[in-house]
């Protein structure tokens, strides 16, 4: 998911990568729902399920609260407004709150499902690892972005042709 969110954040700044950007980062995502969010949620009602008197409150209430997120992006992206519509500025807030939401709290719940499995230190440190890697990119992509790129390029908000919706691109996906 995180990749996603970065594909999305700085490869759509530049004009080369349109419309492979906005393909990659519906793939990115889809895979992270399906992986993450179906697997797991459903993982966590089989394991619920058999581990009676066992609780983990907050980690079962994260869990929840990620998988209604998630949800709520695929729908939205659905149903998502088109470029030039008055309700897209209420769109884009939704969406990247509740990314933004989504990728901080999945990053906490990750760690809380390390400590309840009392995972060895060498899990945690790869993870640890992989979070700081894509941190580091990303810091280093909002530097160029923000600072080397010419004024031009940096003022393009979306260059996802006005009249396609999501719907369309995931389904060009598919053929």
């Amino acid at each position: 998911m995180p990749i996603g969110a970065v594909i999305a954040r700085y490869l759509k700044r530049f004009e080369a990568a349109d419309p492979l950007w906005f393909y990659l980062h519906v793939s990115c995502q889809l895979l992270a729902y399906i992986l993450g969010g179906l697997a797991g949620f459903g993982s966590g009602i089989f394991l619920g399920a058999r581990s009676h008197g066992i609780e983990h409150s907050s980690h079962k209430i994260i869990g929840i609260v990620l998988f209604c997120l998630a949800t709520a992006q695929v729908f939205g992206g659905l149903v998502r407004p088109d470029k030039d519509s008055k309700y897209r500025p209420f769109f884009n807030w939704f969406h990247l709150l509740a990314g933004c939401s989504t990728l901080i709290l999945g990053i906490f719940n990750i760690y809380k499902g390390f400590d309840i499995l009392h995972a060895a230190k060498s899990w945690r440190l790869a993870y640890s690892g992989v979070i700081l890697t894509l941190l580091l990119a990303t810091l280093l992509l909002e530097i160029y972005t923000r600072w080397c790129m010419p004024v031009a390029k940096r003022s393009m908000s979306d260059t996802v042709d006005n009249n396609t919706s999501t719907v369309v691109a995931v389904a060009a996906m598919e053929v």
